[in-house]
């Protein structure tokens, strides 16, 4: 691609990300001081290595998802962070009477409300955390705690009921067992290895109460495994032209009252990623840009921002925005 071609696929992305109408080669040639032939003949050339597409209703050009693509690599996504036009979310982040949690809600809500777009935050999970330990905490005669503690020094607690007929010497050696055999197994194998050892192994002649002891550790240990996260701004796609089609607007509800947004969320790499329109694998959100931006805890583990919304999104505004917040939330808990 020539420098004109690049100044050119510039323009169009930007004019469009405005006003999400084609952009005609008379209005570049007045912005570039150059004649509508010239600039028609360039944008022939970018149509054809696919960066630019014709819409069916215009004889203008509007981007393509190779050209977003070209477009974030190449001009965008090295930009230096500027933070001039995030006074608000500064003053989120000087906030020190609420709570971690609060801020990063608040920040989020920000987000949604700043970019016109769905904002998601995927707190750390414990997902991939071992078992370092189990144990039973009797509360009172008919009452008791399991705990599970990870190497990263993580508690869950689950009450339980302890009935009249269960020998509560029985139930200490049962959770001694369930202790020793789950001691370094991953958080999200426990279920699995719980459920194959009950088949295979001496468990089973223990397991008299299988129901009240093993789902009960089974549902904490779930809590572990599920992401805390908190989600906003799912309207803002009503007043998106891209959502104009009734069809494709319920197509997208869906998806998130199923909780299918979250597989397109990159929460496993590190910086920025960008996901546009058929990269992602959930059909619904292929008329979608999901940008997610992950952040690191002081335990080793991570957390994710992510916005979702038209592939005609401000990335000018929006990757900065990201990686600002980001690293704000990773401050929070690093203050810890």
């Amino acid at each position: 691609m020539t420098k004109r071609q690049e100044i050119i696929l510039k323009l169009i992305v930007d004019e469009y990300v405005k006003a999400a109408e084609p952009i005609g080669s008379k209005a570049l040639s007045e912005t570039l001081n150059v004649s509508s032939a010239t600039i028609r003949n360039e944008m022939g050339i970018l149509e054809e290595l696919g960066y630019i597409e014709k819409t069916h209703t215009s004889s203008g050009r509007i981007p393509s998802e190779k050209g977003y693509r070209y477009y974030i690599e190449t001009i965008v996504k090295n930009l230096d962070e500027e933070t001039d036009g995030f006074f608000e979310f500064e003053e989120v982040f000087k906030n020190k009477e609420h709570e971690r949690d609060e801020i990063i809600k608040e920040a989020i809500n920000l987000l949604s409300q700043a970019t016109n777009c769905t904002a998601i935050s995927l707190g750390p999970n414990a997902y991939h955390s071992k078992v370092k330990k189990v144990q039973l905490v009797p509360i009172s005669s008919h009452q008791a705690l399991i705990l599970v503690i990870t190497n990263y020094g993580h508690v869950e607690s689950k009450q339980i009921t302890i009935q009249d007929e269960i020998d509560t010497e029985e139930l200490i050696k049962v959770i001694d067992l369930l202790n020793e055999m789950l001691v370094d197994t991953p958080i999200s194998k426990v279920s699995e290895k719980l459920h194959y050892e009950i088949q295979h192994s001496r468990i089973k002649e223990l397991l008299k109460y299988r129901e009240t002891i093993v789902d009960s550790f089974i549902e904490a240990f779930s809590k572990f495994a599920q992401a805390r996260y908190y989600l906003t701004g799912q309207s803002n796609m009503l007043y998106q032209p891209e959502f104009n089609d009734i069809q494709k607007l319920r197509e997208f509800i869906t998806t998130i009252e199923n909780n299918e947004i979250f597989k397109i969320i990159e929460s496993d790499q590190d910086g920025i990623s960008v996901k546009i329109g058929t990269e992602n694998q959930v059909t619904s959100m292929q008329d979608c840009t999901v940008i997610s931006s992950t952040y690191d805890t002081v335990d080793g583990e991570k957390g994710t921002i992510s916005l979702v919304g038209p592939t005609r999104m401000d990335y000018r505004r929006v990757i900065p925005l990201m990686k600002y917040l980001a690293k704000h939330i990773q401050r929070l808990y690093e203050e810890e």
